[in-house]
């Protein structure tokens, strides 16, 4: 994570000298990918960053790396609520999602209000701050939690003679290659701050869950002196950081300028949260502390259940159909086990109404019972009782000034081992916009 100051210089002049090639994520690789991302961005952005654009692509994406050194800029890379402190360490490691989304929301906010005043070289610095937490959160090497320097890992997966001792995080991160993303095309990613911040924090979870499936391959590849292999996969992890990078300039750009395409706009009406991770999976995994017994062994599922822990079951649930109570298969729903929540971090005032669909599997839980609450900020918003030979049951909730809103089940039987216990599309629904505003 920490970059010897002579690379980075050595890095830069690279850059400098072949725009289109950069280094892994050992120094230039913060430009190769920022590079990528930018030009992704419309023509208008471009030219609204102007001269700045060169700078964030080849100075300021490294500004959390230099806080010791380029004490001109350190002060972009630093936080009021953290007086004195010059190199915060969330800005190259994840910590707990609520502290991430802090840092997150921090940065942006700057980045946008120095563009509503006009100060486009700020902001550009603000956005280089948040191009390099991006991107450092989706290197190959810093998706392992507590482990990037890979000596843990070395010992399930034992190096070759040559390289006992050896601390990986360099090798995995360190190599040549040439990154564009062609035709991809930003998303926006909230018309507010807090909601920008929010869906930045899940997108960059689906670039460390996307990496992590490279981290071994990478470390396979240094073994066997692979070097196409090691090659392919860092260039597999960085163009899924840059398309995460994009996204987050384009947002920002676009909340500086408060300029919405009404079709993006209406797309962020209805967030469904069914792939999200609560906070009681806070590194993107369910620790042990969350395994629960029956109905089945194990850890919520997304998309099916177990049936007795073994056999993998799509889900599906009876529902009514006017006077009708049908089966039907659940392609977006989790299933859970008693006793244990799921709580999900919510940005304040984005989000007005909660639906989901609370029922028992339709086949495996016929004979059970449990109850089903939402709760926001731990008071209950809708608590109800359902049987298995009950259809499942629509619950609407007001969460207007939630920040925590949790899914909990309890059993209603002494026949747990019935409870197979499904929530269908967990759905955020925003106010209905003004008209003619975003």
């Amino acid at each position: 994570m920490l970059r010897a100051c002579w690379f980075l210089a050595l890095a830069l002049g690279t850059a400098l000298a072949c725009p289109r090639t950069g280094l892994a994520w050992g120094g230039a690789s913060h430009v190769a990918i920022t590079r990528a991302a930018c030009e992704t961005l419309p023509p208008w952005q471009k030219e609204l960053l102007g001269t700045q654009l060169a700078g964030l692509v080849h100075r300021y994406c490294l500004i959390p790396d230099q806080v010791y050194t380029d004490r001109e800029n350190a002060r972009f890379a630093m936080m009021d609520s953290r007086p004195g402190v010059r190199y915060i360490l969330n800005l190259h490691l994840p910590g707990p999602p609520p502290e991430n989304l802090e840092v997150l929301q921090y940065f942006v906010e700057k980045a946008v209000a120095a563009l509503r005043a006009g100060r486009v070289a700020d902001a550009a610095r603000y956005m280089g701050t948040v191009c390099h937490l991006v991107e450092d959160y989706g290197s190959p090497a810093h998706v392992v939690p507590e482990d990037n320097m890979f000596t843990l890992w070395q010992q399930f997966l034992p190096p070759p003679e040559e390289m006992k001792g050896v601390l990986l995080h360099g090798p995995i991160e360190n190599g040549t290659f040439q990154i564009r993303l062609k035709d991809y095309r930003p998303r926006l990613l909230g018309t507010s701050v807090p909601e920008a911040s929010w869906r930045l924090l899940h997108r960059i979870h689906e670039a460390i869950l996307y990496v992590r499936a490279t981290t071994v391959p990478i470390i396979r590849g240094l073994y066997a002196g692979d070097h196409k292999t090691v090659d392919a996969q860092q260039r597999k992890a960085a163009r899924f950081d840059a398309q995460v990078v994009a996204d987050a300039l384009y947002t920002i750009l676009c909340l500086g300028t408060k300029r919405f395409a009404p079709a993006e706009v209406e797309q962020l009406q209805r967030v469904e949260i069914t792939r999200f991770f609560p906070l009681e999976a806070p590194k993107l995994y369910y620790p042990q502390s969350q395994f629960f017994g029956r109905p089945y062994w194990g850890y919520p599922r997304v998309g099916f259940t177990l049936a007795e822990g073994k056999r993998p079951v799509p889900l599906r649930l009876r529902l009514r159909q006017g006077e009708q109570i049908r089966e039907h298969e659940i392609p977006n729903g989790i299933s859970a086990g008693m006793g244990r929540r799921l709580t999900f971090l919510l940005p304040e005032g984005v989000f007005q109404r909660f639906e989901v669909t609370a029922g028992l599997h339709a086949q495996l839980g016929a004979q059970g019972k449990v109850q089903f609450a939402v709760l926001g900020d731990g008071k209950v918003l809708q608590r109800i009782v359902l049987s298995g030979s009950e259809p499942a049951r629509r619950l609407e909730c007001d969460i207007r000034g939630v920040t925590r809103l949790a899914l909990a089940l309890e059993s209603k039987t002494s026949q747990s081992q019935h409870n197979y216990a499904i929530w269908a599309a967990p759905t955020l629904i925003k106010a209905p916009a003004a008209k003619g505003a975003p």
